[in-house]
């Protein structure tokens, strides 16, 4: 192989298409209309989707056009796609039209602005911009409007990877108790004038002035006595806002008229005020009231009035959505947002205990308010804007922290070494991350001036040296040197010279390949997705036959992805849009009849290295997390600089980046997190190419801090090989909560401890089985939750594991050492607590023989017995004895139990003696008692003309009775109840014979009865009474009649007889008359009559019925 000479043409990459290519002159991409469907402007619903189309004309492009879906300037929303952002493209090849769609999931505020859309195709480009607003979810309107007055009584947007929001903080706020109601009227009439403004501020006041004018106007002067007020108003009312209000006066005349008014305005009854007549009480209720029904208000009774203010508190301003922390670079734009409870509050706004006002901010500072939101804005942040933000209102108050930090500039695109021909254009390009950045271009140390020949120019991002017609006088290396930083970019520039030899005839065929400052082999590095073109001179004569080779496949020369383009002197290696499958061993062979020359050449693909995996997190402390991951399968050829970190909360769309510089470490510590709050993490990888994709999201992990230890551990018992212990939850412990308790365990002297549970326990007690017997035992308590173990709560002296001897001793409960009676059928359960160890054996025992009755229960554990009854029989009663044994020694207690029901009747119930008015009755006591002492009886009488009984005495001691005041003439029969505890006897006991009362010998001669004539004809004493409605609430209207016959009621409407119409219901009830009008609606009004028919005459009497619509909330704001 002949030696490679320098006289060679290196490969150069395609630029993108934004970038101009050396040799050529800077001129921009031609606009022409490629669209054939634009984007529109449109407004979207927040919580709905949108979507738009773009169609493109690709009949007149040589390549497929290139489309981007922008935000803003430069924000592109390709890297964006997900859940939120979805992308569709499509192709017709008949028409030859690409169609482009992108969806946006879920509109929230944050998609509101406006939007680009930039499609390219080689020299070929086009875009156009569309708007996009969000508007709130509208309130379907109530379809019937009185339903207010039957109720009356009672931003996240994408932020991007360049996006340095900081931690986003949610303070916890305290529980209040619930504060008693109180009246602010009556606490400002009793405080002093200087706690005035302390009180305003506490109840939320907001017309402290206008308050204090009218408390001055008020006079304390005593009452005159009213002759048309039994009660006046009030001399003031206070009412929350949107609570409702009641006036109430009592008139003199319950018939006299009353009007209501409001600041000297006469108030019309409608669904906001409500009129109400009771008796002599006459109300007004104002409903939801607002701060227009802070008013002066009277009640007018003829020619005398009454007066009163009511007073409307406005509840105190909070705050509904906390301010985040931010975290930013200098020269950003910050704002902090709060979102407070009322619209028009007023938010304080403060930094480092400071006030930040309009005056005292100039400049430095807006403030934006839009609705209920209110935003700090700040233009251009730096060093000394660090500090914490304070957001006060009268309720509530917020804060956030502001980091900021410098600027770092980054080099997104290097310059590289030139090599060019006489007569040629050299371009040395670079790209840096600030478009503000200026600089200076040098030449060997000395800085280049523009000429006509030397030109330099900076645009956005990029800045470009370009040297026209190069000589070999411009040779050297060249320095880009960016303002305001100490960084560097440099470059050489190389001079190729032709040389034209005579070339005899059959020259033998050569390949011109540079290979200086390379091995053994030639190394071609090219980025994933780019394009590699490589030309190679060759030369021969006659013109070799070219061979390109990779491995035993040849490269044909056709227009495909790779290819071969093969001119007289010049072969040229192009492979577009380089893939990991390209990279290999290339061989060039050149052939012609005079010989044969032969080139190999490796062609290295890197790219971006895969995301890193299993991301996780390892441990948590209260405000900082443990994050590890592995480092990823693929480093895209290129070593693994380092990584970049980012989390976010659960349910925040919005990533913050952790760190600037790039971690060379798999592990790494985040700090500054929130307890109690669940995060996610991911990671990039980063080489010499660039960043990777981000790895999957890690499992949520929440920082939290160990709980404190746990609170006077005790020992509760122990036994020849147990011990019991019992705690209380610590004092501390935090958002994480408990998971549960370890009981540990160890020998007096040694540091082994054991764990007595494999699992955590919950209840604040344990039982520590399988300890030696005689030992010396060391027991200690630790809390676990997810954050891990709390420090231990020990015993400050070891246990002796032996069982104690202790005597049995029942605790009979106070109740049960009196006599207990209970009714047939109640249910009985008895617990007798008792002690003593080692377990007591416990003996039921009923009169002094062992309980073997099945129908009652008994069960016994080691500190109690129970004895249970499911229904109480007559023949459970007697004495109960529980006895408790330990060995030789053993306790006993008594229980009497009596159960009880009623008594029979009593017998033998006889008439002994009548004299007078008089009757003397006795009886024999019942048969049965019902297992209870007889405590009385009650007696009564009946005439026999009447059948009906009477009680004559309650609670008679005795079997017998005397019963006075009986009726000449009559003749009675008796009975007898039995009384016990239980009650009176079922039965009662019946006389067996009778008490006749004679006459003394007066006789009476009473007139015949003369029967009245009750016959009258219909008369109405109650007239039907005009009346004005609600349409669609129940309705009646009532008038009174008397009459003999009972005379028939006749209804009508507009002299039309009301059938029986199921929305009509009319009553009579002892001549009161009443028609009910079930949901009136405007067509029921008009003058409705009652007649009332018998065969004497018939009365009619008439009212009008007016059914009103109740006032729209919007008129009535009007008025």
């Amino acid at each position: 192989m002949t030696p490679l000479t320098p006289t060679t043409q290196v490969f150069e990459k395609e630029l993108p298409p934004d970038e101009v290519a050396p040799g050529e002159d800077p001129q921009l991409s031609e606009l022409t209309g490629l669209f054939v469907l634009k984007p529109e402007s449109t407004t979207a619903t927040k919580g709905k989707d949108v979507s738009f189309v773009a169609k493109v004309d690709s009949s007149t492009l040589i390549r497929k056009p290139s489309l981007k879906w922008l935000k803003g300037k430069w924000l592109d929303l390709g890297s964006k796609a997900g859940k939120h952002l979805q992308f569709k493209e499509s192709y017709d090849r008949n028409t030859k039209i690409y169609t482009y769609e992108m969806h946006i999931i879920k509109v929230v505020d944050g998609d509101a602005g406006g939007y680009r859309c930039e499609v390219t195709s080689k020299d070929k480009c086009d875009s156009c911009t569309f708007e996009v607003s969000v508007q709130a979810v509208q309130e379907e309107q109530q379809d019937n409007i009185l339903e207010a007055f039957k109720r009356s009584g009672d931003a996240d947007e994408d932020a991007g990877d360049l996006d340095f929001s900081a931690l986003l903080k949610k303070r916890q706020k305290k529980q209040q108790a619930p504060k008693e109601e109180v009246d602010v009227w009556d606490i400002l009439k009793a405080a002093k004038p200087c706690d005035y403004e302390k009180i305003a501020f506490e109840y939320g006041i907001t017309d402290l002035r206008g308050m204090l004018k009218r408390l001055k106007k008020m006079k304390t002067v005593e009452p005159k006595k009213s002759d048309a007020f039994l009660k006046k108003l009030e001399p003031a009312y206070s009412v929350d806002k949107g609570k409702k209000i009641q006036l109430s006066v009592e008139v003199a005349d319950p018939d006299a008229p009353i009007k209501w008014l409001k600041n000297g305005q006469e108030i019309k009854p409608s669904a906001k005020y409500v009129f109400e007549s009771v008796g002599n009480k006459r109300t007004l209720t104002i409903n939801k009231c607002n701060l227009s029904d802070d008013a002066a208000y009277e009640c007018v009774v003829g020619e005398e009035k009454c007066f009163t203010e009511v007073f409307v508190k406005e509840p105190p301003v909070t705050i509904t959505k906390l301010m985040d922390d931010v975290h930013t670079v200098v020269g950003e734009k910050v704002e902090f947002e709060v979102e407070v409870s009322e619209e028009g509050a007023h938010v304080k706004w403060m930094k480092d205990g400071v006030e930040l006002t309009k005056e005292s901010a100039a400049s430095k500072y807006r403030f934006k308010k839009d609705g209920k939101k209110h935003i700090l804005i700040i233009n251009d942040a730096r060093k000394e804007d660090i500090g914490t933000y304070f957001a006060f209102t009268n309720g509530g108050e917020s804060k956030a922290e502001l980091e900021v930090e410098e600027k770092e500039l980054q080099v997104l695109q290097s310059i590289a070494d030139l090599t060019v021909k006489a007569s040629e254009q050299a371009v040395f390009k670079c790209e840096v991350s600030d478009e503000k950045v200026t600089g200076k271009w040098f030449k060997d140390g000395v800085e280049v001036q523009a000429s006509d020949r030397i030109k330099m120019t900076h645009i956005g991002r990029t800045h470009k040296l370009t040297i026209n017609d190069v000589k070999p006088s411009d040779v050297g290396d060249y320095t880009f040197v960016p303002d305001g930083y100490a960084l560097s970019l440099s470059a050489k520039l190389n001079f190729l010279e032709i040389k034209i030899d005579y070339v005899p005839r059959q020259d033998p065929p050569k390949i011109h390949l540079d290979t200086s400052g390379s091995g053994s082999q030639n190394t071609i590095t090219v980025v994933a997705g780019n394009k590699l073109r490589f030309d190679v001179e060759i030369s021969g004569d006659p013109p070799p036959v070219v061979c390109w080779m990779k491995g035993d496949k040849t490269v044909s020369e056709s227009e495909g992805r790779v290819r071969v383009e093969t001119r007289k002197t010049l072969s040229s290696f192009v492979i577009q849009g380089a893939e990991k499958e390209d990279e290999g061993l290339y061989s060039l062979t050149v052939t012609n009849p005079a010989g044969e020359d032969k080139a190999e050449l490796f062609v290295k693909v890197v790219d971006v290295p895969d995301p890193p995996e299993n991301v996780k997190c390892t441990s948590v402390g209260e405000d900082c997390a443990t994050i590890t991951w592995d480092p990823p399968a693929f480093d895209g050829g290129v070593p693994i600089k380092g990584y970049l970190m980012e989390r976010k909360k659960i349910g925040s769309s919005r990533w913050t980046k952790l760190n600037f510089d790039v971690y060379e470490s798999t592990t790494y510590e985040a700090k500054k997190m929130i307890e109690g709050v669940l995060y996610e993490m991911r990671v990039f990888a980063v080489n010499g190419i660039g960043i990777s994709q981000p790895s999957a999201n890690s499992k949520p992990f929440m920082p939290i801090a160990p709980t404190s230890e746990p609170t006077r551990l005790m020992v509760e018992d122990v036994t020849d090989s147990t011990c019991a212990l019992k705690w209380l939850p610590p004092e501390k412990v935090g958002p994480g909560g408990i998971d549960g308790y370890i009981i540990e365990y160890c020998q007096e002297g040694s540091d082994q401890w054991v764990q007595a549970n494999q699992e955590p326990v919950e209840r604040n007690q344990y039982r520590v089985k399988g300890l030696p017997v005689g030992e010396k035992m060391l027991f200690r308590v630790v809390a676990v939750n997810i954050a891990g173990r709390s420090p231990p709560a020990t015993l400050s002296q070891a246990v002796t594991i032996r069982e104690i001897m202790e005597h049995p001793k029942i605790r009979l409960p106070r109740h049960l050492r009196a006599k207990l009676v209970r009714v047939v059928g109640e249910k009985i359960n008895l617990v007798i607590p008792f002690q003593g160890k080692p377990r007591p054996v416990a003996t039921w025992f009923k009169d002094g023989v062992p309980l073997e009755d099945r129908s009652v229960g008994t069960r016994s554990s080691d500190v109690d017995s129970i004895l249970f009854i499911r229904s109480a029989e007559r023949s459970h009663s007697g004495k109960y004895t529980l006895s408790v044994q330990i060995e030789n020694v053993a306790d006993s207690t008594d229980i009497h139990i009596q159960v009880v029901e009623k008594p029979g009747p009593p017998i033998k119930v006889n008439v002994t003696d009548v004299w007078g008015f008089n009757a003397s009755i006795e009886w024999k006591p019942p048969k049965d008692d019902g297992n209870s002492e007889i405590i009385g009886y009650t007696i009564q009488k009946s005439d026999l003309k009447t059948k009906e009984w009477f009680t004559v005495y309650e609670h008679n001691r005795r079997p017998g009775c005397t019963v006075s005041d009986l009726v000449m003439g009559n003749e009675y029969s008796f009975r007898v109840f039995s009384e016990n505890i239980c009650g009176l006897s079922d039965e009662p006991g019946f006389s067996k014979n009778t008490a006749v009362i004679c006459k003394t010998g007066l006789e009476y001669n009473p007139p015949p009865f003369k029967e009245k004539d009750r016959n009258t004809c219909p008369k109405f004493t109650a007239p039907l009474v005009d009346r004005s409605v609600v349409a669609g609430y129940t309705t009646a209207i009532s008038c009174a009649v008397r009459g003999y016959p009972k005379p028939k009621i006749i209804w009508m409407k507009n002299k039309m007889i009301i059938g029986q119409d199921p929305k009509f219901l009319m009553l009579n009830h002892q001549g009161v008359l009443t028609l009910n009008i079930r949901k009136p609606s405007l067509y029921d009004g008009g003058r409705y009559s009652c007649k009332a028919v018998n065969d004497l005459g018939e009365d009619e009497v008439e009212c009008k019925l007016e059914v009103r619509v109740a006032q729209e909330k919007g008129e009535e704001a009007k008025k």
